[in-house]
């Protein structure tokens, strides 16, 4: 087991300057076009994939790095960058997970490293979860998923909605109902291969903020996958929905289901995203406030401004610790007793909101215009407290954690 530590060590050091170059030199510079797009802006993800930040090897050295810091590290210095082009290089992450969360070592090795394809092709994948009736309510899930015992095989039906990468990707991760009498603790997860017939993508979404990130309905019309595909195995998901039938039948304890298995595992690095957004703000704050002089000073000369600062480099650097205590807990098998990924998710999203706000006030009226980024940063930040879990819903999971009390 690594010791938590507060300091990188020298190889992490390397990596996160590398990021932060590319960050600087590559994103930054695009970030307002490929914003006022809305599209996928493949160029960059290819550049991405050509110095192998977006591969198979570089997401997996970070995500089994022993100290937990090598995803939230990664995260934050790519979102510094802007928020919208990094979740187009991370947002088959997500999926990644799903499989990662829930599958057998096979399909770890047969379909992840057909999300990514390679430099000279890039590839994206999705992962499909929430639906026009069920969002923070899973236990609303319609997708369904029947199994078909004489060809081997599982049929798909149902939309899914605000999936990242949906209906462009190479690979889909698709939750589904298994057992509807079970609620939540009857889904599972499901692969579906390129170009299987009678999934579509539905209506694309012109969104607020992360504009270059491809946000879509998935249509899944008879979709047809091989028992395969079903993450886990059929063995394993039998066993699971016995147990979970026992235990509904003496009200016993809850069951955890393929989606919120996913969801608990990305959190800490949701919260690292919405720390670099964060933290970019407030460095586009602190700058203008050396330089922008009014009444024959600099503003940051005032103490209404530097107190501002003052407060959101805290907020940021709070943020960012509770974001690595989780990662480091989930790396190393320490159990989210006080429900410490939610809290980081929690604070950092918030964190976010508050600081690119108090950066736009700061820059005054050029704040609020597209010459300057903050204005977009802020677009960007108000995602972190609506997905992967409304900042209710954690709220609503840290108090169930902390009281045992099914608190609604």
């Amino acid at each position: 087991m690594a010791e938590f530590t507060m300091e990188l060590n020298e190889e992490q050091r390397e990596v996160r300057d590398w990021l932060h170059g590319f960050a600087a030199d590559v994103i930054r510079p695009a970030a307002a076009e490929w914003d006022e797009r809305e599209e996928t802006p493949w160029p960059v993800i290819q550049e991405a994939a050509k110095v192998g930040i977006y591969s198979l090897d570089f997401y997996a050295q970070q995500y089994f790095d022993p100290t937990g810091l090598g995803i939230p590290m990664a995260m934050e210095e790519l979102f510094w960058g802007d928020a919208g082009i990094a979740l187009s290089i991370v947002g088959t992450g997500l999926a990644a997970v799903g499989v990662l969360a829930n599958g057998t070592e096979e399909q770890i090795g047969t379909w992840i490293p057909q999300m990514y394809g390679d430099a000279g092709d890039v590839k994206v994948a999705a992962f499909c979860s929430s639906e026009p009736d069920a969002g923070s309510d899973v236990a609303s899930m319609r997708t369904r998923a029947v199994y078909d015992e004489a060809k081997d095989e599982w049929v798909l039906n149902g939309t899914k909605t605000w999936a990242t990468n949906g209906g462009i990707a190479n690979v889909h991760v698709v939750v589904a109902v298994v057992d509807p009498e079970l609620g939540s603790k009857g889904h599972a997860s499901f692969i579906v291969p390129p170009n299987t017939p009678g999934l579509s993508q539905g209506q694309k979404f012109k969104k607020h903020g992360i504009r270059a990130s491809h946000t879509a309905e998935v249509v899944l019309e008879d979709v047809r996958v091989p028992g395969s595909c079903l993450l886990g195995g059929k063995e394993k998901l039998d066993e699971r929905l016995a147990r979970a039938r026992e235990r509904a039948k003496a009200g016993g304890e809850r069951v955890k289901n393929a989606a919120m298995a996913t969801f608990e595992a990305s959190r800490p690095a949701v919260g690292a995203m919405a720390v670099g957004t964060a933290r970019a703000a407030y460095e586009v704050a602190l700058d203008y406030a050396k330089t922008r002089e009014q009444f024959g000073r600099p503003i940051i000369d005032n103490q209404g401004v530097a107190f501002q600062l003052a407060d959101m480099r805290t907020s940021v650097d709070a943020a960012r610790l509770l974001v690595w205590r989780a990662s480091w807990m989930a790396v190393n098998g320490k159990p989210f007793t006080a429900a410490e990924g939610s809290q980081s998710k929690l604070f950092a999203s918030e964190t976010a909101k508050k600081v690119t706000a108090q950066a736009i006030q700061i820059l005054g009226g050029n704040g609020y215009t597209r010459e300057y980024p903050v204005e977009r940063m802020h677009r960007d930040a108000a995602i972190y407290t609506i997905f992967e879990g409304t900042s209710e819903v954690q709220r609503l999971v840290i108090a169930r954690t902390l009281s045992g009390m099914p608190i609604r």
